[in-house]
């Protein structure tokens, strides 16, 4: 798979420990929501690293956005989420993945579940919608200061519902306390299996299969379940 030039054309932050980062990539073929690239660095004296990131948006034109958040104690991401600026060049390879996408021509309700920075390649799919295919986002956070997209999820476009579950501090007006995603959410703010939605699941390790296991244990069928997970070493 070839490498492309990308070049930083805009930067937002998402939160205080998030950026997107919208690249502009003169030969990009153009890629699915859901799917992710290779991002190469090179530092003057030649040394090379690169990481996996997921898209946060559909391709427009050449134009791609990456959302990163920051790990401390990586050696990629806090280059990119304080040092990057407009203008900077990488190298890009992608896009990667087949399994864990959605199309617009796809019908079936949608069922997102995110867990943190799983959000990332489940906006893509919201930002790809085109149809009046329904859309429910269950988003779990640690803290109000930890949601990506902010103002675009505070009024989502119809037939897209939003749900907040909020794992320790929640608002002071929350109507419940700091909790998991559980049953109880999924039955209320997500699908019933016999609709057969497409659910995808996106987050921590931990957070992925738990969801999984609740969705199967709710009736979804295993096949309509598609899951993407991330550990908690990698930057």
């Amino acid at each position: 798979m070839a490498w492309h030039v990308a070049t930083v054309v805009a930067v937002r932050d998402e939160t205080p420990v998030a950026r997107t980062i919208v690249l502009d990539v003169p030969s990009w073929p153009g890629h699915l929501a859901g799917q992710h690239v290779d991002l190469r660095l090179t530092a003057e004296d030649g040394y090379s690293t690169q990481r996996g990131y997921s898209l946060a948006a559909p391709a427009n034109g050449h134009r791609i956005e990456l959302t990163v958040q920051r790990v401390e104690d990586g050696e990629v991401s806090p280059h990119l989420t304080r040092v990057v600026e407009v203008g900077d060049v990488f190298e890009l390879r992608g896009p990667i993945g087949g399994w864990f996408v959605w199309r617009p021509e796809d019908t079936a309700p949608v069922l997102l579940l995110a867990g943190g920075s799983g959000i990332v390649p489940l906006m893509a799919m919201i930002r790809a919608r085109r149809s009046p295919v329904p859309f429910r986002l269950l988003y779990s956070v640690r803290r109000p200061a930890d949601r990506f997209y902010v103002d675009e999820l505070r009024n989502p476009p119809p037939g897209v519902d939003v749900t907040y579950v909020y794992t320790r501090n929640p608002p002071e007006d929350w109507p419940r306390p700091p909790e998991r995603l559980n049953a109880t959410d999924l039955a209320t703010a997500g699908w019933p299996a016999d609709l057969t939605p497409d659910c995808f699941v996106c987050g921590p390790t931990g957070f992925v299969e738990a969801a999984a296991d609740l969705l199967v244990g709710l009736g979804h069928d295993p096949s309509r379940i598609r899951t993407e997970r991330f550990g908690t070493g990698g930057d």
